[in-house]
């Protein structure tokens, strides 16, 4: 029987389905014995009440049990209803998304209607666009999102991700939402409804107690029933993580029969897509946002970006020829304005800028991105290296010493790094410089103790043992690595607490604006969700890349004054590669040697490799550069 597609299909159809629903049930058992364990002593005190009234408890020592047992009960009842009542009505995590009305996309919640009356399941409530690349159902029936207008009649929530709308077809797009829509069907069955809300409120619960504006007598009963609400979603986290397997598996054996052979081809699509954003966030959209600019479009950079992709990998070659075909952003009636809240959603959720944009926090078009970023960039960090070197040589000369007078040179730089003692002796060299001269006997003496020694000791050597001991190879780019990593530090603090202060602002603004005056279009969902970025402050919610080095950064600025330097002087011009983000072009082309010979000159202090580049270019550096 199961060699038959739609049979088998059923079959395993109705395997998740049951699976689910047996886990389900699991989950509200749990619930179940909860409540038993909280009426437990209310019903012994009945118990020993009711045998009072018959004759067959009575006595001074069953008296005490019932008074006992009767204030347990009010307590752990009292207790209980507390629980409850923090359960039910503690706001669930939504995902910060786009919200979609239907006036805004009526194809492409025609495409869903359809693709759900071909599934046999219900429709989604609503339609939400998320900057990843991912799409999934999101029950938004609480109270509080039903307020904020992300709220639907019963059914879930459909979340698409943004990029797939851009870079996919149409027909890929419902091959790819089919497994997605069919989970709508499990999700109807009132015991999965109810053990997923179940759940999501015990989730919530254990959050309670970081609300801010609690007075200590709430915040210490939030803990307590956050400690329940955990010892609960413990006790049910397995059968939880199963029932959704089961839900997944119903969904996906029900959409084998829609679309099976595009869906293969648009699952390639979906991976893509995937590596393809990722390296626009991560490459292009990051340096604009550390500048104060977040590009306006960005979905319509993933087609670039990967049919950049499709040119350079054979492995790729062939999906550029899709783009003849019907994207699925013409289902949007106006693609542009959608793409623009995305990225600012983008930004907010990946760097933790502002939630809307300002005077610090402008949008910046593709067109513009080599001029208003990259060279911004360069001259940004060109500024800051030679306002840390300026430091550091006003501190080793004292005050009343005037300026240097050679200026922001490449120059300044190459000689800074290739010093044996930047600035103030280090302690090496300090140390150096009061060790007593030896003659030329002491010399003679060392030698003949180390020839002894050598005999004894070279069977023990290690090289590997006093490697942590070795003295750096460029104690310069050290000390300039410090003193960077310490300026960008405390410019990262005052943005963070000028972005804390944009978002108190932002609050305090919506909370007195009237309520007919908020949502007034169809892609102000952007701001609708308190805390996008952590507590709604500066800290991004998924951070793109770990903290980097002192060395890292000094590599990226001695780039950026390298890269000044070449435009002021070698007519070299700044420009965006899709792929790795900002590039120098020389004569169009892109400068794809200059990397190593920076970090030969940071790490090794060796400047002839760059010198090099410098001469076969025409690179001048000691010209000064124009900065920030």
């Amino acid at each position: 029987m199961s060699g038959v597609s739609g049979t088998g299909s059923a079959v395993g159809e109705e395997w998740g389905a049951r699976a689910a629903r047996s886990r389900a049930l699991a989950v509200l058992r749990v619930r179940g014995r909860a409540l038993g364990l909280a009426v437990l002593p209310a019903a012994v005190a009945v118990v020993l009440y009711a045998g009072e009234v018959t004759g067959h408890f009575s006595g001074t020592g069953w008296g005490t049990a019932r008074w006992v047992v009767t204030v347990l009960a009010v307590v752990v009842l009292l207790a209980a209803t507390a629980v409850a009542l923090v359960v039910a009505r503690a706001r669930p995590a939504a995902t910060p998304t786009v919200e979609l009305a239907e006036t805004a996309a009526p194809d492409l919640y025609r495409l869903v209607r359809d693709l759900a009356d071909r599934l046999g399941v219900p429709a989604p409530a609503a339609i939400a666009l998320t900057p990843d690349c991912d799409s999934w159902l999101e029950d938004r029936t609480h109270r509080a999102h039903r307020s904020s207008g992300s709220g639907g009649d019963g059914a879930p929530v459909l979340v698409i991700g943004s990029p797939f709308l851009w870079w996919m077809r149409v027909g890929e797009l419902r091959a790819v939402l089919a497994p997605v829509v069919a989970g709508t069907g499990p999700a109807a069955h009132p015991d999965i409804a109810a053990a997923r809300r179940f759940v999501r409120g015990l989730d919530a619960a254990i959050a309670v107690p970081r609300t801010p504006g609690l007075d200590p007598v709430r915040r210490l009963g939030a803990r307590g029933v956050g400690q329940v609400a955990r010892v609960l979603l413990r006790a049910c986290r397995g059968h939880a993580a199963e029932m959704e397997r089961g839900v997944a598996a119903a969904g996906s054996e029900r959409a084998q029969e829609v679309d099976y052979g595009v869906r293969i081809v648009a699952q390639e699509q979906v991976g893509l897509a995937y590596a393809g954003w990722d390296r626009l966030l991560t490459r292009v959209a990051l340096p604009a946002w550390r500048m104060g600019r977040w590009p306006a479009k960005l979905d319509a950079g993933v087609v670039s970006a990967l049919t950049e992709l499709s040119r350079r990998d054979r492995l790729a070659d062939g999906f550029s020829s899709r783009l003849g075909e019907r994207p699925a952003c013409d289902l949007l009636e106006e693609p542009g304005a959608v793409d623009e809240a995305a990225s600012l959603l983008a930004a907010r959720l990946f760097h933790g800028g502002p939630a809307g944009p300002g005077p610090d926090w402008s949008p910046v078009e593709w067109s513009q991105y080599p001029e208003e970023v990259v060279d911004r960039k360069w001259r940004t960090d060109a500024a800051r290296l030679h306002q840390v070197l300026d430091g550091i040589d006003a501190a080793a000369a004292g005050p009343g010493t005037p300026p240097p007078t050679d200026g922001p040179t490449l120059t300044r730089v190459i000689d800074r790094l290739t010093m044996t003692a930047p600035g103030p002796a280090t302690g090496a060299t300090a140390e150096a410089a009061e060790a007593p001269v030896e003659t030329a006997a002491d010399q003679d003496d060392h030698a003949d103790l180390a020839d002894s020694a050598d005999s004894a000791d070279l069977a023990d050597f290690d090289p590997l043992d006093d490697l942590d001991d070795d003295p750096p190879p460029n104690p310069a780019a050290d000390a300039l690595a410090g003193a960077l990593s310490a300026l960008l530090a405390r410019e990262e603090a005052a943005r963070e607490a000028r972005v804390a202060a944009e978002s108190a602002r932002g609050r305090a603004a919506a909370a007195a604006a009237p309520a007919s005056d908020r949502g007034a279009t169809a892609y102000e969902g952007v701001g609708a969700y308190e805390g996008v970025s952590g507590p709604d402050g500066p800290l991004p919610l998924f951070p793109l890349q770990p903290p980097r080095s002192g060395r890292d950064l000094l590599a990226d600025h001695v780039t950026a004054m390298v890269c000044c330097a070449a435009v002021d002087t070698a007519e070299a011009v700044p420009g965006l590669d899709w792929l790795d983000g900002p590039a120098l072009l020389l004569g169009g082309e892109r400068a794809t040697d200059l990397g190593p010979r920076v970090l030969s000159l940071v790490e090794d202090g060796d400047p002839e490799p760059l010198r090099d580049w410098l001469a076969r270019n025409g690179v001048r550096p000691e010209k000064p550069v124009r900065l920030v």
